[in-house]
């Protein structure tokens, strides 16, 4: 045993070392993906890793691979698992062999997500165990033996944490890496693996059978466990149960719920030797519902009356609000979480050098009054230079605009897609535009990269997860196989060519392609790219601010002349948009 200060995620990656694991896939997600980053890099234990190009495709490689008797794990954040539901549902019907580890990390609060959904909505709906660690210790401690439940049960085990435990650091005690292979044999058994409908109603029969014994499994694992002290408790889960830790009267009860399903009889013996139960949870009331059907005359206090928020993350300092509200505290020992006056927003901003800054202001300058769906990536960032109208989901940019045109929307649409993003839900919304005879243009942001989540390589890469080389997918073949009849590669950075290739596409009809392609600045710099900056000739400049407009950070603007600070990459783009030549490349006159 050896006791280190790591992030969680580090420590979450360590505990499947420990669990003997066979077998790891993901897609990168904030707040989940240095897990899989983790193991990837680690010299401690061979397995087999890869990043997928989507969830489904991930779930779907560990799910077989768990069928073949592996120990698995699949990664992904929240919304990632509405892409992997088709075969998380059914997987509870077939189940495993080997321990298979369900990793969905998710994001209250919505700091880098779309939404706030709560995974174990999904365990509930999947009726597979769930697991809900509150620290970090626990973390690490309930992924190691989440592979060991996954097969006493033979069912997927969904882990849980949220952004507070994968992104936050604590000591944590950690074991040795296991030293079992096991060899993956697939055994044949239609029955379980073929899921027609004469086969789907007897497995069905047999997990709801299972419901029972996996929750009072839970209780004598200690996962669900309580201790009385009064007539009044506070039921918790999650990070919650940290917070409340810290600031729960002595003479309060406290149950702490660290999985599911929930005992019913065990939860109802608690809730029934209290007058008042606070139930405190990040995310749905999924607690809150069970305990008031368990209640009975017991007064619940919790989100469905008012005394817990139904959105955003909880903190220290909710949570005392929370039992403040109850009558539980008479006291604020936490000091006000307000924003100190006088503090500017510091919103994301697009990196200096980044190629879709140059892609959209060409976009803008082409396709003035236009339609401009975009996707998931660093590039909704564009919503701040005018050129993002909507963003729903992964792969949704080219159905969107494929929907708004059919629906007789007279102004050109143009949507904007991430190279990594069209490859995991893109293609099919672009054949379908092909085949159904929508009229847009479609840009694919190639920086050769996934550069959001954290740089993980995809298909256009040329390097698996592990490093080794890899065939470079052609994102232009893929278009043209698809229908697509106008399909052209531009260099953002050339700005003069990508606006003649924009214009030429706005003239056609169709489905349009038009790939802008340019490695991501932060990759580039990395792998040793070093381009001369640039600076301004303060003679020269006339302080239109033209240069300013286009929105690089760095370029600053003071006493009525820009200039340029040492976080210029050196694009060039700033050069070529200055009306007046006042912009070049140091060194030169």
């Amino acid at each position: 045993m050896v006791t280190r200060y790591m992030l969680g995620n580090e420590a979450i990656a360590h505990a499947c070392l420990e669990a003997n694991i066979d077998f790891a896939s993901g897609y990168p997600g904030t707040p989940s993906s240095e897990v899989i980053d983790v193991l990837r890099t680690q010299k401690e234990r061979p397995f087999y890793l890869e990043w997928s190009v989507n969830e489904k495709v991930a779930y779907e490689n560990a799910l077989a691979a768990a069928w073949c008797g592996q120990r698995s794990l699949v990664t992904m954040k929240h919304v990632g698992l509405n892409v992997a539901a088709d075969p998380l549902m059914t997987s509870a019907y077939t189940g495993v062999t080997g321990g298979f580890v369900v990793m969905s990390a998710d994001d209250p609060f919505a700091h880098s997500s779309q939404n706030e959904q709560d995974s174990r909505c999904y365990a509930r709906f999947a009726r597979i165990p769930c697991l809900d660690p509150s620290t970090i210790q626990e973390a690490h401690d309930m992924i190691r033996d989440g592979f060991a439940l996954s097969e006493e049960f033979g069912l997927p085990v969904l882990f849980r944490p949220t952004t507070r435990i994968c992104h936050s650091k604590s000591d944590v005690v950690l074991g040795n890496p296991g030293t079992e292979h096991r060899r993956g044999v697939f055994t044949k058994n239609p029955a379980q693996y073929v899921v027609i409908p004469a086969h789907t109603r007897v497995l069905h029969k047999k997990l709801n059978e299972k419901q029972p014994v996996i929750a009072r499994r839970l209780v004598d694992l200690g996962y669900n466990r309580g201790w009385v002290k009064g007539k009044t408790a506070v039921i918790a889960s999650g990070i919650a149960i940290s917070y409340v830790e810290e600031t729960i009267p002595g003479d309060v009860s406290l149950a702490k719920i660290g999985a599911y399903p929930i005992d019913e009889e065990w939860l109802g013996d608690f809730v029934r030797q209290h007058d008042t139960v606070v139930v405190i949870e990040e995310g749905a009331p999924v607690i809150e519902e069970i305990v008031r059907q368990v209640a009975g005359t017991v007064t619940v206090l919790g989100k469905k009356n008012g005394y817990a928020p139904l959105e955003g993350e909880l903190s220290p300092r909710v949570c005392e609000a929370i039992m403040e509200k109850a009558g539980l505290l008479t006291f604020s020992p936490y000091p006000s979480t307000a924003m100190a006056e006088g503090v500017p927003p510091r919103p994301p901003i697009l990196c200096a050098g980044c190629m879709h800054r140059a892609a959209f202001y060409a976009m803008k300058k082409v396709y003035r009054d236009a339609v401009y769906p975009s996707d998931i990536g660093c590039y909704t960032l564009g919503i701040q230079l005018g050129t993002v109208d909507t963003t729903i989901c992964m792969g949704a940019s080219i159905t969107v605009a494929s929907g708004i045109s059919h629906s007789g929307e007279e102004r050109d649409i143009i949507c904007s897609i991430g190279d990594s993003t069209f490859l995991h839900t893109g293609i099919p919304g672009l054949l379908n535009a092909v085949y159904n005879g929508a009229d847009i243009t479609v840009m694919i942001l190639d920086n050769r990269i996934t550069a959001m989540t954290g740089h993980q390589p995809n298909p256009t890469t040329g390097c698996t997860a592990c490093g080794s080389p890899a065939p470079q997918v052609s994102l232009e073949a893929i278009c043209r196989s698809c229908g697509v009849p106008f399909v052209e590669t531009i260099d953002p950075f050339d700005l003069t060519g990508t606006l003649e290739v924009l214009k030429e596409a706005k003239q056609r009809k169709g489905v349009r392609v038009v790939i802008a392609k340019q490695p991501c600045v932060i990759t580039a710099r990395r792998a040793g790219v070093r381009r001369k900056r640039y600076a301004v000739d303060t003679e020269a400049c006339t302080g239109c601010r033209a240069c300013v407009r286009y929105g690089c950070p760095a370029i600053e603007f003071s006493e009525e002349k820009a200039s340029i600070t040492d976080l210029c990459s050196g694009c060039s783009v700033c050069a070529q948009i200055c009306p007046v030549g006042a912009i070049r490349m140091e060194g030169r006159t």
